[in-house]
């Protein structure tokens, strides 16, 4: 097993360059970059980002610019909404960003500053990337943990009893309800929640904005704790709706599938009762394929999968950070997201391979080419 993680961890090495290689070039070709939404900026032609650069003259939105000295010179930028503006000035801007350098020189410097988790500042909020993605951390923790827990907490028995009863009327009318929940979209039925229960036509029981209340600090700790699950009741909700389907339905099919097997008929020819049968041998072998499933689950719930129900609820996490970083253009927070988070998803990975061998010591990776 020793030399099998080894090799996985070196393959995260390649991996994350070509994750990053391919996010950078794809970049270089997207346009509306960080120069071009400061241009934007100062020359009222929008841009989602609040621009403030340090050096070359302080706040961009007071500088002062002669069109003429552009124009006369017959020098064509080749940053669109740039023509009339000084030349040494989108010189300046393309220095501030790093854009001064060739675009490889760029990655280099780029993947060395992360080898070291060097993250640098955010281009358009006065913090450092890493603080920031601390700031945001809570929100998007919460989301991921809660709503994978609950929903591996109701897939699974569920699925099973669903496995058991296989064809009677509780196996039919809760695929009914589960096939409904997955149809249903999240961000319909959270709009639904807060219309509902959160100040809309009918109850004002839940608030509607981040996880704690303004006198949070002044709280006991009981009362601190019933706080935040105040804050996380609708929002996990309308993300639990459908994400226990799949898991639901695929712990169903694969406990199907062991109990039809001949060890299964040997165990209770042998006299061991139903439960026995169950958890003692079916439910090791069962439950290999679900374990599989996890990584990418925690993933899509813990990065991605939050991002509508973050803007409804108005939660600043990382899901909605990454989108305003995107739209932005703030470059080292798109990179260094991606970064940690392909690396966090390399490692769940692995330790998801491991898991699988302390579940079934029949599995031996060693044996297996990566």
């Amino acid at each position: 097993m020793g030399a099998y993680i080894l090799r996985r961890l070196l393959l995260m090495i390649p991996t994350l360059l070509g994750i990053m290689a391919i996010s950078f070039i794809v970049v270089q070709f997207a346009p509306g970059g960080p120069v071009e939404q400061v241009i934007a900026q100062i020359t009222g032609q929008g841009g989602g980002a609040d621009a403030r650069i340090s050096g070359g003259g302080g706040d961009l939105g007071n500088q002062s610019f002669s069109g003429g000295s552009v124009e006369g010179s017959g020098v064509t930028s080749k940053y669109r909404g740039a023509q009339g503006l000084d030349p040494q000035f989108i010189a300046s801007l393309e220095k501030q960003f790093g854009f001064d350098k060739p675009p490889l020189e760029r990655f280099g410097m780029m993947l060395w500053n992360y080898a070291r988790f060097d993250f640098g500042e955010s281009y358009f909020r006065d913090i450092s990337v890493i603080d920031l993605i601390i700031e945001k951390m809570p929100v998007s923790v919460s989301l991921g943990l809660w709503i994978t827990l609950i929903s591996y907490g109701i897939s699974i028995p569920l699925g099973i009893r669903k496995a058991v009863k296989d064809g009677s009327t509780f196996d039919v009318w809760t695929s009914g309800i589960v096939i409904v929940a997955y149809a249903i979209p999240g961000f319909l039925f959270a709009i639904l929640l807060m219309v509902l229960f959160a100040g809309g036509s009918f109850f004002d029981w839940f608030p509607l904005r981040g996880l704690t209340s303004d006198n949070w600090e002044s709280l006991s700790w009981p009362a601190r704790i019933l706080d935040y699950f105040w804050h996380l009741a609708l929002p996990l909700t309308a993300m639990v709706l459908s994400a226990f389907a799949t898991t639901t339905l695929l712990t169903k099919n694969s406990f199907l599938e062991e109990i039809r097997k001949q060890y299964v008929i040997t165990a209770r020819a042998k006299g061991l009762s139903e439960r026995q049968v169950l958890y003692g041998h079916v439910f090791r072998n069962a439950m290999l394929i679900i374990i599989a499933g996890f990584p990418g689950a925690f993933i899509s719930s813990f990065f991605t999968g939050s991002l509508l129900i973050e803007s409804i609820f108005s939660l600043d996490g990382l899901g909605l950070l990454g989108f305003r970083s995107v739209i932005d253009r703030d470059y080292p927070v798109v990179f260094a997201t991606l970064y940690i988070f392909s690396l966090m998803g390399l490692f769940i990975s692995l330790i998801s391979d491991i898991t699988y061998t302390m579940i079934d010591p029949r599995i031996d990776f060693d044996r297996r080419d990566v």
